[in-house]
């Protein structure tokens, strides 16, 4: 029953983890277009 327990905890850990970098990247990304140099001709 541990074992299920704490293979489930992990899983769960795992998938936060993987939201949390997802989202920080996508904010990356939202930042990195707003502040892109604009091309003056």
């Amino acid at each position: 029953m541990k074992k299920i327990l704490l293979l489930a905890l992990a899983a769960g850990g795992a998938v936060f983890a993987k939201k949390k970098m997802d989202g920080s990247r996508a904010e990356a990304a939202l930042w990195a277009e707003a502040t892109d140099p604009v091309a003056r001709n």
